[in-house]
């Protein structure tokens, strides 16, 4: 703002160094000697103006990209901290293009709109009042004109805002829409639906374009607003100056016109009407921020849960749960709940989908906060970065080789400790007979591996991890015996290498190899 106010006196010291070398040369005989100190005068301006503008770009747009980095950050934090539990509503893609699109259209919001609504304040005012000094006629008409274009510009921009608002959530949903496609692709080709699918993510693009068209016609409208007011202005001005001049006007300060102020006052009148304009360029851009702001306030209302910063654990692999009770949605779904879980111990939570049994494995994570009871893992608060390995029913596995999924989080892991791992938990009986072993590289989900070897790398995920507790949520779900039996024997060496697993499932397999079987549906 401090370089644009001073873009600003650079205009007027500018336009009144330039009138008055013209004024000099036109009413007078003057040497170049006479002109050559205002013509450096005016040249040093120029380049004092052109300097300033250069800074007032590089610093909006450095404080631009720090502050929305550290949105994003904040943003991520805020996910992190809510939990998976609590992000089970939302689509990944959705979050995806609310935490790299509604961020960036922040952008151009705190670069230009924030410092140059200052700015559309400061430098007419300093215009206006220096061309009141020069002809106090002139100077009134450029003042008088200045309050309606923000009027206008705010009664186009309500319905900006609106309009950017729902482009922003047709674009969360369309990238939704697509990532499911995408994902999805194998059952399209199977099922012959290649072309609904077309049509249906081209209608998604369609009226996504539609909204997009509908923001910027409301932008351009703000901006035909602007020139037709300044038009208007700058005509006036223009028109009293040209008659004084002639004389054929002696009202007011007319009689009293020279070339000098004449020009002066011709030459700020536009120049009184850009930081305006500039405001109207970036007023759609508070119109975009503001639907983008509606898109992330949802997240950034996600609750947290409490802090746990405490990385020593106490008494490892010990899990206690005493009478929790955990709701959700207005829903009790544990109630007087309480479980025990020692050192080496496999405990099965047993019983049908729909019971709580994920929902005791979330409380154990530090996912989900607990309405009533105590719950304490590892002798500490749940939460603890490092505490506790979670498998899930579909282990996440990403691009890459199947050594660096099983060192994911790990990156200070060495190659022994990873052929340790994948030795342990049945990794190594499937990798040693392809092509390059661990370092066979993977599709995006693990494609190229069976359900129960892609169980066996989150297995060895886990044992990698070194976390004293291991949660399982169904780990043989869709496997059949012989699949399942790998990652069955994995479970026991975890248990034999002093973790405590706690499991939930309903298939009899896992009933055979636990130690602790607690019957989720009977009541606590």
């Amino acid at each position: 703002m401090l370089a644009g106010i001073l873009v600003g006196v650079a205009v007027i010291g500018q336009a009144m160094l330039l009138a008055w070398i013209v004024h000099r040369a036109v009413t007078g005989a003057p040497s170049i000697a006479d002109l050559l100190p205002a013509a450096l005068a005016l040249v040093a301006v120029v380049l004092t103006r052109g300097a300033a503008q250069y800074v007032q770009g590089r610093a909006a747009s450095t404080a631009a990209t720090d502050r929305c980095r550290a949105i994003r950050d904040d943003l991520l934090d805020r996910l992190h901290a809510a939990g998976p539990a609590r992000l089970d509503g939302w689509h990944r893609a959705d979050l995806a293009s609310r935490a790299l699109h509604a961020v960036d259209a922040l952008t151009p919001y705190i670069a230009h709109y924030l410092p140059q609504r200052i700015l559309a304040l400061v430098v007419p005012a300093l215009i206006g009042v220096t061309a009141l000094l020069h002809d106090w006629l002139a100077g009134l008409l450029l003042l008088l004109s200045a309050p309606l274009i923000p009027l206008f510009m705010a009664l186009v921009g309500w319905g900006a805002a609106r309009l950017s608002a729902r482009f922003e959530t047709r674009r969360a949903r369309a990238a939704a829409v697509f990532a499911d496609h995408v994902r999805g692709l194998l059952s399209i080709r199977l099922f012959n639906a290649e072309r609904e699918a077309t049509v249906r993510v081209r209608g998604f693009a369609e009226q996504l374009r539609d909204d997009a068209m509908r923001v910027l016609r409301v932008a351009f409208l703000s901006s035909a607003v602007l020139e037709f007011f300044a038009a208007v202005a700058v005509a006036a001005v223009a028109i009293y100056v040209g008659m004084g001049l002639l004389g054929y006007l002696a009202f007011g300060p007319a009689d009293d016109l020279t070339v000098y102020r004449g020009l002066c006052v011709l030459l700020l009148a536009p120049e009184f009407f850009v930081p305006l304009r500039q405001l109207a360029t970036h007023y759609h851009d508070r119109a975009a921020a503001l639907g983008a702001a509606e898109q992330l306030a949802p997240l950034f209302a996600l609750p947290a849960m409490p802090d746990a910063t405490d990385a020593h654990a106490r008494d490892p692999g010990n899990v206690i749960l005493q009478a929790i009770r955990v709701a959700r949605d207005d829903r009790t779904i544990l109630q007087a709940f309480s479980l025990d879980v020692r050192p080496g111990e496999l405990v099965l939570l047993w019983g049908p989908s729909g019971c709580g049994k994920t929902t005791v494995l979330h409380t154990i994570a530090g996912h989900l906060p607990v309405d009533a009871g105590e719950v304490r893992v590892n002798g500490e608060a749940p939460g603890i970065p490092g505490a506790v390995a979670w498998l899930g029913q579909r282990p996440f596995l990403a691009h890459g080789s199947i050594a660096r999924n099983i060192a994911l989080g790990r990156d200070d892991a060495d190659r022994a400790a990873i052929a340790e791992a994948a030795r342990n938990c049945g990794v190594l009986s499937f990798a040693e007979a392809l092509p390059d072993g661990l370092d066979t590289r993977l599709g995006e989900r693990g494609l190229g591996l069976s359900g129960g070897q892609a169980q066996r790398v989150a297995l060895a995920r886990a044992w990698l991890s070194q976390a004293p507790v291991v949660l399982l949520d169904e780990p043989t779900t869709g496997l059949d015996a012989d699949a399942a039996a790998p990652v069955l024997a994995a479970m026991r060496r975890l248990c034999a290498d002093g973790r405590s697993l706690v499991v939930a499932g309903h298939d009899p397999a896992l009933r055979g190899i636990a130690d602790t079987v607690i019957d989720m549906a009977e009541p606590s």
